[in-house]
């Protein structure tokens, strides 16, 4: 055994204040990929119903469910046609309503999505705003006239590629969709608007669900003047993340959201904040900001060093990572809380993203664990990760569901890049990745359907399943467990002061946790080499580790351990 369990308490350790989220797990389910009940081929709410006790016997507090909503499924739910409806291929409002019991009496919660920025182009606030320059709803959207020549307002480009304007012939107009042409920008300046959004919420509250996740918050607040950018790429565009994320005045939308929906809830919220510094989580977070935690992005995102444009990847080194992790850790080390990540919907497998040169992905995922578990702040962990699953690699880009994916397919066509070249990026990065289904066992289609799956299931899933892991003491899922426990029973890895150590370090990321009398220290190799350690670096009792042995001098590959010693 790895885990030393005489360091255990009985009981979990409870944090003050009543907060259960400050010592809690989050785990996202991606309903569509989750767990089929009818054979459909499309994951629903029965299906995550159906799996309960195995997330309760991973140790989960709540479970972050991506939108289930009413929805033409163009960007699979993040287009939504009724904020208070169920999409018939989820299930129905009955179900939720089930799901959210049935999570309850297992001590866990359920957390819904609210995509705020934008709605589908078939929600009826849509339809009706695009039929007339003069209908009630009319500027419930963003829309602009044309240029002089006729082409869109500006050259800004969507998240997805290709322009963020669509022209319009009923209005003789063009609207503005960050996302997909399909996700049309709604108008937060209309104080209608925002009074509709919040009620949607408050729907949801009554209905008992234990908190939000607010996607793409960061870009409801749009500039006074749209202008041109500077073009960042061959098609003459600029991205429109860098000419509208987290303009000057959104905080007051914000604050006005929290006072209309969060206060007064024994809820947590997270969100979605892509375009916020360090420097500005105060801001955001904690008692004086809007938000429980916030989703914050320079630790995915160092590859790169301007925009996520695949073809545009660079090198990175180990420091880049620990600086983004222990900034994030500062920033909210007075106020607020850190929500600790690697992997959701929208990014590629982090075995594979964070370790691009192979290795032993059992061990990569072991390492990543380790992190994960014992930095300060509350752990979500996305559907498969706590089985190590791992990327696919299709073909053609055909195969691929993933909207970004084809964008960016093209986007480097344009860039000069070869089709062979361009598809590698999509191998890389794409969500698809984290979205192909679920593997539950070695049968068909990995134990997600009897039918045919919306998406392959992973052909490994043969060996990496739910089922063959909970059988192996040595598996991904059984480390997992492992951490869950010891993190819940261990006050210095709930609120233990954080400190980074060996910050040079190119192989080893290493942090120390401190509270009271007592200090834990977290060092993981991120290389496949050995990496040595300066000599009485671990002291006290080991806590856990990936390996079975436990040398104190040098680290293997991709080994991670956790020491626990008295301080004075």
């Amino acid at each position: 055994m790895r885990f030393n369990t005489a360091l255990i308490p009985s009981q979990r350790y409870e944090p003050p204040g009543g907060q259960w989220w400050l010592a809690g797990i989050v785990y996202q389910v991606y309903p569509r990929s989750f767990q089929d009940s009818d054979s459909d081929g499309v994951g629903d709410l029965r299906g995550v119903r159906s799996r309960l006790d195995y997330l309760q016997r991973l140790g989960v507090d709540a479970i972050w469910l991506s939108p289930v909503y009413a929805s033409p499924q163009e960007d699979n739910g993040y287009d939504i046609s009724d904020y208070t409806g169920i999409n018939p291929q989820f299930g129905t409002l009955a179900d939720m309503e089930e799901l959210i019991a049935e999570a309850k009496k297992r001590d866990m919660r359920i957390v819904m999505d609210l995509v705020y920025n934008h709605s589908s182009d078939q929600h009826p606030w849509f339809i009706e705003s695009k039929s007339s320059r003069n209908n009630p709803k009319s500027d419930w959207y963003i829309w602009r006239d044309a240029k002089e020549d006729g082409s869109a307002p500006t050259n800004w480009r969507g998240i997805f590629g290709g322009s963020a304007w669509t022209y319009c012939a009923e209005r003789d107009q063009y609207y503005l969709h960050t996302f997909a042409e399909a996700q049309p920008d709604l108008n937060w300046e209309n104080p209608e608007v925002r009074a509709a959004l919040f009620a949607a919420a408050n729907f949801w509250l009554d209905k008992g669900v234990g908190g939000f996740r607010i996607d793409a918050i960061t870009y409801i607040k749009k500039p006074a003047v749209f202008e041109d950018g500077t073009p960042d790429a061959a098609d003459g565009m600029v991205s429109v993340h860098d000419m509208t994320a987290n303009t000057p005045g959104i905080l007051d939308f914000l604050h006005e959201f929290r006072r209309e929906v969060f206060d007064g809830h024994d809820i947590f919220t997270v969100g979605e904040a892509n375009g916020v510094s360090v420097a500005e989580l105060p801001d955001w977070v904690g008692e004086n900001g809007v938000f429980s935690m916030l989703f914050e992005f320079a630790h995915v995102l160092v590859p790169y060093e301007e925009g996520e444009c695949w073809s545009k990847m660079i090198p990175w080194k180990l420091t880049k990572l620990k600086g983004a992790l222990s900034a994030s850790q500062a920033g909210v080390a007075k106020e607020g809380w850190y929500p600790i990540y690697f992997e959701n919907h929208d990014r590629a497998r982090s075995v594979n993203y964070f370790f691009p040169n192979g290795g032993d992905t059992r061990l990569a995922a072991k390492a990543l664990a380790t992190v994960l578990m014992t930095l300060r702040g509350t752990p979500f962990i996305y559907e498969g990760e706590e089985l190590g699953m791992t990327n696919v690699k299709w073909d053609t880009i055909d195969t691929y569901d993933d909207i970004s994916s084809h964008g960016q397919y093209e986007l480097a066509l344009k860039e000069g890049f070869s089709p062979a070249e361009a598809l590698s990026f999509v191998h890389f990065n794409s969500r698809d990745n984290a979205r192909t289904p679920m593997q539950w066992d070695d049968t068909a289609n990995a134990g997600f359907t009897t039918g045919t799956p919306w998406l392959p299931a992973n052909e490994n899933y043969h060996t990496i399943n739910a089922t063959a892991e909970a059988q192996d003491t040595d598996s991904v899922l059984s480390y997992y467990k492992q951490l869950i426990r010891l993190r819940k029973a261990n006050p210095v890895l709930l609120s233990g002061i954080y400190e980074e150590l060996l910050a040079d370090n190119e192989q080893v990321y290493a942090f120390s946790r401190t509270a009271g009398n007592r200090r834990t220290v977290t060092a993981v190799n991120f290389s496949a080499e050995e990496a040595t350690l300066p000599a009485g670096f671990l002291k006290g009792v080991r806590l856990i580790g990936s390996y079975t042995d436990a040398p104190k001098d040098t680290l293997r590959p991709l080994e991670a351990v956790v020491y626990e010693e008295e301080v004075k």
